[in-house]
């Protein structure tokens, strides 16, 4: 009875809840909506960093990342290649050798990391091959390369051009090779267009005259989740000179980045709670002050202080209830659409770029997030109606019927 009671009292007066109602629903969508973007933007970085480069773990010697020279190959990894390709969760590995070298065209030079892969393994750790925008990748022949657009640009080269390497060998000479651009690529992060190109493992070995040592093996998951059992099982098959890290271990900064925003989202979350408060208090004060002869009334026949505060608390948690539903489903509603074909931020494109998100972003709400907004704004309704509702139960019913 006091539900069905409540219920009626709160459509009284139907312009002041539907204001009410549209003020949550709109406070609501728009929170998950930004929640949704700025953890896309996010998420997306993550899944980048580890699909162009970092993938799930990475083996080297110890100290390699500290200290890329020539010199800090991996003394043994064949023992632990032997147990990637037992794994049945490996989805691929690629074996890499990586330096730091000077490139340089007709017309510019710059700094580059030199990769030399087994172009036919990096496709199943790396999305390099599906970012060729010219050209073709690699096919295995000797004298090829592939580089950034962005280096490509630095350079003044287009495909087909021929460019030099130079790099310190093994002996600590500088030795140079000639490439022929095979290809040019373009990744959702520009500072890796800028400094990165790969070239065939067994030519990129003999220019450093590492014979077939190599710096790097990246291994992709089928699933993330089980990264430290992989490492596990491979760290007891190599020398204690080696290390071997998950992605967690390769980039800190961006996974903490990660974890700080889910703290920082329910911060955003209480604010929208907290200017709710105040706009439901508000509302309920003038429904209490337009109300007064009847709760004199009610309160003259015997109902209970007990049941009056029940009863509009019942109507502000009830408005609460429907706000909130409705906020939670339309603003997934809305995220529906652009988490499919994502968001086409291109005029921000080479900031987005800069930061390795891509000109697309494709939102993805927190649940967490999505499920303390379904809890928090009932009972911030429960707290906006307290105060009105203890106006209430103190009025005298004399006072109350000569209330004009």
């Amino acid at each position: 009875m006091l539900i069905k009671i409540a219920w009626r009292n709160i459509w009284r007066n139907k312009r002041r809840t539907i204001i009410v109602l549209v003020s949550i629903v709109i406070g609501i969508a728009a929170t998950i909506f930004m929640d949704g973007l700025s953890n896309g933007s996010l998420i997306q970085m993550l899944n980048n960093q580890i699909n162009l480069n970092t993938s799930h773990i990475q083996i080297h010697k110890a100290g390699f990342l500290d200290d890329k020279i020539v010199q800090n190959y991996i003394s043994n990894y064949k023992g632990a290649e032997k147990i990637i390709k037992k794994e049945k969760q490996i989805k691929g590995y690629s074996k890499r050798v990586i330096s730091f070298g000077l490139i340089s065209s007709a017309t510019n030079s710059s700094g580059i990391f030199l990769n030399g892969i087994f172009p036919d393994d990096e496709k199943k750790v790396t999305i390099i091959h599906q970012c060729i925008i010219k050209g073709e990748n690699l096919s295995g022949k000797l004298g090829e390369i592939i580089i950034g657009n962005e280096l490509a640009k630095k350079l003044n080269v287009d495909v087909g051009d021929k460019i030099v390497t130079m790099v310190n060998s093994f002996q600590g000479d500088i030795n140079s090779n000639a490439f022929r651009i095979v290809g040019i690529f373009q990744t959702p992060n520009s500072n890796f267009d800028n400094s990165t190109v790969f070239t065939n493992l067994k030519e990129a070995q003999e220019i450093l005259e590492i014979g077939d040592n190599i710096h790097e093996i990246a291994i992709l998951l089928d699933d993330s989740k089980n990264t430290n059992e992989i490492k596990q099982k491979i760290r007891a098959n190599l020398s204690n000179d080696s290390e071997v890290l998950t992605f967690e271990e390769l980039i800190p900064l961006l996974l903490m980045q990660i974890d700080m925003y889910k703290q920082f989202s329910w911060v955003i979350s209480s604010f929208v709670a907290i200017a709710l408060i105040f706009g439901i208090i508000n509302i309920m004060l003038m429904a209490v002050y337009e109300r007064v002869k009847e709760f004199g009334i009610l309160i003259s026949i015997g109902m209970s202080s007990k049941k009056i505060f029940s009863m509009l608390i019942t109507e502000s948690l009830s408005v609460g209830i429907i706000g909130t539903l409705v906020g939670v489903i339309a603003g997934l509603l809305i995220l529906l659409p652009f988490s499919i074909y994502g968001i086409d931020l291109s005029i921000f494109a080479e900031g987005l770029q800069s930061w390795g998100i891509g000109t697309k972003i494709y939102p993805i709400p927190t649940l967490e997030n999505t499920i303390f907004l379904l809890f928090i704004i009932p009972f911030v309704c429960i707290l906006g109606a307290i105060y009105p509702a203890i106006k209430v139960i103190k009025l005298q019913p004399v006072n109350a019927l000569k209330f004009v």
